[in-house]
This record gives structure tokens, sequence and C-alpha cells, in this order.
């Protein structure tokens, strides 16, 4: 049983995630944000769990793998799909593939599982990774939705920059560009500068903008990294 509690945590992960993407249609994107949120807390504590109780297994990668595409990939694209039908002004030249095009928010799993596949058997990716993290492209995602859902439909220039953040974050994915591990292994500075940067610059930012901060949150994660990123590669 002790060595199933992983499996489980993880499986309490994809159960979020699930509950997410049913917020997303009835267009509760700020349910859909805390919901994945509690998914990458799940995401979290089955590898603390695993270590913990020394209960790896094939059985539970491959899961971790498979619950991450859902929570963090066929979720957040629920949410902006529904934002880019329903709530948003496209331009008037997309003509009849106005129905057509909210579907690019689906790019995001489709990388989302390429991304996974790749990690699972890339050896470097052990103590920092190759492009941008599953779970960190999806929590942008979701606090992204909560960020524009109300101006979406007035702006003329957020369908060009959303189209242009999902062919972009879904490339980083996929790169072999060095991003730092956001584990904090040690309570000492030393080696974890980046990391508790982060966290104190992501509370910052939430206390300032609420869930709308984890998305520029996000986005500092991937400054530091690309700025520090010959350190990363030592």
């Amino acid at each position: 049983m002790r060595k199933n509690i992983p499996n489980l945590i993880t499986l309490a992960n994809l159960f979020s995630g699930c509950i997410a993407i049913t917020m997303a249609f009835e267009g509760n994107f700020t349910a859909v944000t805390v919901w994945v949120i509690v998914a990458a807390l799940f995401d979290f504590l089955d590898g603390v769990f695993a270590r913990w109780l020394k209960a790896y297994s094939d059985t539970g990668k491959e899961l971790d793998s498979l619950a991450d595409v859902v929570s963090f990939g066929v979720a957040p694209a629920t949410a902006l799909f529904i934002l880019l039908r329903d709530h948003t002004q496209l331009p008037v030249m997309t003509g009849q593939w106005q129905f057509y095009i909210p579907y690019i928010a689906f790019l995001i799993p489709l990388f989302s599982a390429l991304r996974l596949a790749k990690f699972n058997i890339d050896e470097r990716q052990t103590i920092s990774f190759r492009g941008l993290p599953t779970p960190a492209n999806g929590l942008f995602w979701v606090s992204f939705t909560v960020a524009v859902s109300d101006i979406a439909g007035n702006s003329k220039f957020f369908f060009p920059v959303t189209v242009i953040l999902v062919i972009l974050l879904c490339w980083l994915m996929i790169s072999e560009i060095p991003m730092f591990s956001l584990k904090i292994k040690k309570i000492s500075l030393k080696g974890n500068i980046r990391q508790w940067l982060l966290a104190v610059l992501m509370i910052i930012f939430v206390a300032l903008w609420g869930l709308t901060g984890i998305a520029l949150g996000i986005l500092a994660y991937i400054i530091l990294s690309l700025v520090t990123q010959n350190s990363i590669v030592k």
C-alpha cells in the first residue's frame, strides 16, 4: 500500500485537472486557475512522497506524465479555447475561419505531450530542464485567461498577441534552452539564489495582482533562465 501512495497523489493531480476542464466549460477562469494550482501542488507532492517512501516505479513515471498532459495541457487549452471562442474580438479578415481559429489553443496539449515524452527519455534533465516545464506553461495560461478575460472582447491586440504567445511558448517547451529547476533542496541561498529570487517575485506579484501575478511570475522564471543559462549549463 505504501508504494502506491505517490500514484494516488498523482491521480489526485489528474482529478484536479479534470475538474479544471469542467470549470473552463462554465467560463469560470478563476476556478480553472485554482484547480490547476491544486493539480500543481499534487504534482509536487507525488515526487516528495516518492523520494520519502523510496517508492519509485516506471508506472509512476508514466502516470505522472499522463496526468500532467491533462492538468497542464488540456485544462489550460480548454480555458483558452473558451476565451477565444466566446470572449474575443476576432479580426474581421478571419471571415469563415472564425469558427476554427479558437482551436489554436489545443497546440498547448500537443506540445505539452511532446515535451513530456522527450523529458522522460532525456537523462540531462535530472537537475535542470531543457525547455519550459509543462506545469509552468500550464500555470501561465490559466493565469493569463484570468488576466485578460475582461478586456479580450474590446482589444484589437489581444488576439494577435495571444497567437504569438501560444506559438512562442509551445516552441519554448520543446526547445533546448536550459532552464533552472524550481526545486529548493536546501534553505540556504548557496546554489538556490534563482529559486529564492523567483519565489520572492512570485509572492510579490500575487500579492499585488492576485492570480494574474502567476503569469508574471512564470515570465520572470523564463527571463531569469535566459539571462543565467550559462550557469545552468555548467
